[in-house]
């Protein structure tokens, strides 16, 4: 038990050496980026507390890179040192030494799950709000032109949204089956109320009353099938950023209503899988740095390249896979959890053949 704690601490200090290295290079990068779109009360300090709060969510993209690497840079210390080699002779069997590297790394994949849903994409939302509203002096957070739904033959335009989640300008137009327009609303702003449900606010409506438009005018006025709370944050930000139950419930509520979701639900099977590939890079990083009996043949610095070109070759085929299988209209669970799949097999056929 002692010595898969002492394998499982030097692991999980492998994975926090790479993740410091990576953030500290990709964090560096992105405050000088940000540097060059400084303006008005978006300074030096704002870009860092920006670029602070949207790392986490670059590194748990990289999640299988910071796994490969740092289970690399832990094992190949581990065997460089010999200290596998006397663990091996104790006759520590291999499958204590899998139950020492398995049991952090579930943990692990339980942490990325948890934070794609709680954490990553709620600081990823403050970021992003705080940014627009110091760079613009503003608090409306809309891409220009404002967002399109449709739901059947009712057409939904949100033209402003301001940082406290609150809708404003909405425009819903209604048409018959001839494509003649029945009822125009336009509301101020919007209360959004728990199942899709909106209390409209200042509302204009325009209805067709024998082939006249009629004008009257609502103080409040509920419509339903509207975006959701959850969702709202998420219309000025790309599908990356979304929670995995957000990503789920507007894929659905989009195919609900005969809109394109593939892109939503396309990422969401992608932010799903990828703890299952962090797995499966753990494993394979287990047979390229332990080199028991071998000496000292390969280097430490041979062991990282190995698994450097494994982590790049691991995304480049991964990204192909995944293109081909929409392309080919396959099941996206399937294609989804492929890779992983692969690796893991691959690792285990590794394993069984690794010198211990």
């Amino acid at each position: 038990m002692i010595l898969q704690r002492y394998i499982a601490i030097h692991l999980v200090a492998g994975w926090v050496v790479v993740l410091l290295v990576l953030a500290s290079v990709f964090g560096l990068i992105a405050f000088i980026q940000e540097l060059d779109h400084t303006r008005f009360d978006y300074d030096g300090m704002a870009a860092a507390r920006f670029v602070l709060f949207s790392l986490p969510q670059q590194m748990v993209s990289l999640a299988p890179v910071i796994a490969l690497l740092g289970s690399v840079v832990a094992l190949s210390a581990l065997d460089r040192s010999n200290e596998l080699t006397i663990i091996s002779c104790t006759g520590f069997p291999p499958s204590r030494l899998l139950a020492a590297i398995i049991l952090p790394t579930l943990v692990l994949m339980a942490t990325l799950w948890v934070c794609m849903e709680y954490v990553t994409p709620r600081a990823q939302q403050s970021a992003e709000q705080q940014r627009h509203a110091l760079r613009y002096r503003n608090q409306v957070r809309i891409p220009y032109g404002g967002v399109w739904s449709t739901d059947g033959s009712r057409y939904i335009h949100m033209d402003k949204l301001f940082q406290d989640g609150v809708p404003g300008d909405i425009d819903i137009y209604e048409f018959d089956e001839k494509g003649r327009l029945l009822r125009a609303l336009h509301a101020k702003t919007a209360e959004v109320q728990s199942g899709r449900r909106w209390l409209l606010q200042r509302v204009r409506e325009k209805r067709l009353v024998d082939e006249t438009l009629v004008t009257r005018w609502y103080e409040t006025m509920e419509v339903d099938n509207m975006w959701a709370a959850g969702e709202l944050p998420t219309l000025t930000l790309s599908s990356d950023t979304m929670a995995l139950s957000v990503l789920y419930s507007y894929s659905q509520y989009l195919a609900a209503n005969g809109q394109p979701m593939t892109r939503y639900i396309s990422v969401f099977w992608q932010k799903l899988m990828m703890p299952l590939t962090v797995g499966a890079m753990v494993l394979l990083a287990t047979p390229i740095s332990i080199n028991i009996g071998a000496g000292r043949s390969r280097s430490f610095g041979l062991n990282m390249g190995i698994g450097a070109l494994v982590g790049i070759l691991f995304y480049l085929g991964a990204q192909i896979v995944f293109a081909l299988g929409q392309l080919l209209q396959l099941s996206l669970p399937a294609v989804s959890v492929l890779p992983a799949v692969v690796v893991a097999l691959c690792a285990m056929i590794l394993i069984r053949r690794m010198r211990w």
